[in-house]
């Protein structure tokens, strides 16, 4: 995942989600590197109804990413999101990220980056039929813009009972970013699972994996444990 605010260059957010999706910037602990199954896009757009426009394809980005246009426009706001789909049958458009909740006072969109197998038991559910919109349902005030209590979330995400890998997450409504920073006490892969921000003279990024080709390695720090960031979406 890859989320970008300020004045950048689209096509080297693009180049970056490439890069990650063929483990070409990996540089962690986990089993996972290369990102086939799919991926998604959430640009600001003031052309498109609510100011968002969505991207997605279950083609895999190194073969879908020039026919997606997506280099050719400019934004102040972009996410991406490359798909490794942890069960086999978790395929398809509609699990392809992002996941999209309409007909609330605003929409919301969700990328995870996980495995969540036991939140459908919040939801009162039976059985887990797809963990990250599952997640998604579990997290998201249906009547509000915003996350009211952020404590509110990690306590949530606390709650649920082991087996899961990661509640890492860019949630965005066309008012707010929230990018959620969790996973396990006893996640196998943390390195794998960190985060990292950076600030640079024009914009503001967040990612899954270290790009050099964004900024030096020194220049980015890890998101702690826990942590929500909070990113106005306001016109500029």
């Amino acid at each position: 995942m890859i989320l970008a605010l300020g004045s950048f260059s689209t096509q080297s957010v693009l180049n970056a989600a490439l890069s990650m999706s063929e483990g070409i910037t990996a540089s962690h602990d986990g089993p996972i590197c290369r990102h086939p199954n799919g991926w998604g896009a959430l640009w600001r757009n003031s052309l498109s109804p609510h100011g968002l426009s969505v991207h997605r394809d279950t083609r895999s980005i190194k073969e879908s990413l020039r026919q997606s246009l997506l280099h050719e426009i400019e934004t102040d706001f972009l996410t991406v999101h490359v798909r490794h789909a942890t069960l086999t049958h978790n395929q398809g458009i509609g699990c392809t990220h992002p996941i999209t909740r309409q007909g609330m006072p605003v929409p919301w969109y969700l990328f995870h980056n996980g495995f969540l197998p036991t939140v459908y038991q919040k939801l009162g559910l039976e059985r887990s039929t797809f963990d990250s919109g599952e997640y998604f349902d579990y997290i998201i005030p249906p009547t509000q813009d915003k996350f009211s209590d952020h404590l509110e979330i990690i306590k949530k995400l606390e709650n649920l009972a082991p087996g899961g890998s990661s509640a890492n997450a860019i949630v965005v409504n066309p008012k707010r970013a929230y990018v959620i920073h969790w996973t396990p006490k006893n996640t196998r892969f943390p390195s794998y699972f960190t985060m990292y921000k950076v600030q640079t003279k024009s914009a503001f990024f967040i990612a899954s994996e270290i790009i050099s080709e964004i900024a030096p390695y020194e220049c980015w720090h890890p998101l702690t444990q826990g942590e929500i960031i909070e990113l106005p979406l306001t016109h500029r």
